[in-house]
């Protein structure tokens, strides 16, 4: 479920003008930035900017890069754009570090539906003139490249059918691999990258049945082996989305200095999914709440957003 707070009945026009005079004069006025754009949703974001153009010819998103500064301002930017325009600068901005960054390509080739992934890829298209894979490739050598363009490029079946046969066959190729050490095994890229999400959690079960523990704690072994890592990420995605973004909050808070790109990315790109469940899950595993924890380790405008983004109220 979703955290966002979005009233049913608003007027695009009256936002756009609100917003026009949050940024006039000198400085910004944050709250009224943060109480409109933190209680609208995707449809309503997008209307409103839709509002400030005819109004003001001019564009709101380059505005307000211009007004804000710093993580504030990188998380509004990453929230006011478009869903799967947004993803398509995360995987932009991904791409330029992808050796450490590969988890956020990770991410939207295996969490997303096959539909949601190719949507990705086009606004990628209309925004860089280039293809996510062509940009993935030439930042990626070997193995690694080979797995994560498998994973952008696929267009898994989506249906719940399983086939429990070759469930049992292809968790002993991932079992053998696993224990001779071979990541690079070209038969378990080939079923990462290729079988439905149904699939490959059938084989997963079939892992842990058979060999007593799953195989993402198998593959932990390592931290140093940039392939078993993207490996371990995109099991996990697949497996269960919200455990592997609860871990991803957790390293963000938790680790010595707080990692915001990974916070902002979390919770922006989940506010109007999944994020309530999040934050049962968090405090579940961290006896914690998500706000707290989030309230402790940001500061200023950039705290007060994504605490309102997490349905939390003054």
């Amino acid at each position: 479920m979703a955290t966002l707070i979005a009233p049913e009945h608003f007027s695009p026009v009256e936002d756009a003008e609100a917003l026009r005079k949050a940024c006039k004069g000198w400085g910004s006025d944050e709250k009224a930035i943060i109480n409109i754009l933190g209680h609208r949703n995707a449809i309503q974001r997008k209307q409103i900017r839709q509002a400030y153009e005819e109004l003001y010819q001019e564009d709101l998103i380059k505005r307000l890069e211009s007004e804000l500064s710093g993580d504030f301002e990188k998380a509004v930017y990453r929230w006011i754009l478009d869903p799967f325009d947004r993803d398509a600068v995360l995987a932009n901005v991904a791409t330029k570090k992808v050796e450490t960054e590969f988890p956020v390509i990770i991410e939207i080739s295996c969490i997303y539906s096959p539909e949601e992934l190719l949507a990705v890829r086009r606004a990628y298209q209309s925004r860089y003139k280039r293809s996510l894979e062509e940009d993935v490739a030439a930042h990626t050598t070997g193995d690694l490249r080979k797995f994560l363009v498998g994973l952008v490029t696929t267009y898994r079946y989506d249906g719940p059918e399983i086939n429990e046969r070759l469930a049992k066959s292809e968790a002993d190729i991932l079992h053998e691999a696993i224990k001779d050490k071979i990541f690079n095994h070209e038969e378990v890229i080939r079923i990462l990258t290729t079988r439905s999400k149904a699939q490959l959690k059938a084989s997963f079960n079939r892992y842990r049945d058979e060999h007593g523990t799953s195989i993402t704690k198998k593959l932990l072994k390592d931290e140093s082996n940039v392939l078993q890592k993207a490996l371990h990420a995109a099991i996990r995605c697949i497996d269960d989305p919200k455990k592997y973004y609860e871990k991803v909050l957790r390293n963000a808070i938790k680790r010595s200095g707080t990692d915001e790109d990974a916070l902002t990315r979390v919770i922006v790109t989940r506010a109007e999914k999944d994020l309530k469940d999040l934050k049962e899950l968090y405090f579940e595993r961290n006896s914690e709440a998500l706000d707290q924890a989030v309230s402790k380790e940001t500061a200023g405008d950039y705290k007060k957003f994504l605490l309102t983004l997490l349905g939390k109220e003054d």
